[in-house]
């Protein structure tokens, strides 16, 4: 059974933190659960570097998203990504 799958398109080799689907897999507590039992923790790191890290990844994120909101025609997904990244470079200030 398949109950997941991977977005290669957003995934880059490095850091785990800046990786898509590490984000996404960390963000909810279901089946993904079993991810982390067999990945182990490497990718939720907590320390203060880690965390400045995360929120530089974030802001890209955001660019990028902000980026297919235009593609699309999303004018107001477009203006709400303005106040996500201006919340996202407050709290990496």
């Amino acid at each position: 059974m398949i109950t997941g799958a991977y977005d290669f398109d957003r995934t880059l080799w490095g850091d785990p933190a800046a990786d898509w689907p590490i984000r996404m897999v960390a963000t909810k507590s279901d089946e993904r659960t079993a991810f982390w039992e067999t990945y182990g923790s490497l990718g939720l790191e907590q320390s203060e570097d880690a965390m400045w890290r995360q929120r530089i990844y974030e802001a890209r994120r955001l660019g990028a998203i902000r980026l297919e909101r235009h593609r699309l025609g999303n004018s107001d997904g477009v203006r709400d990504s303005y106040e996500a990244m201006a919340a996202v470079l407050a709290a990496a200030a």
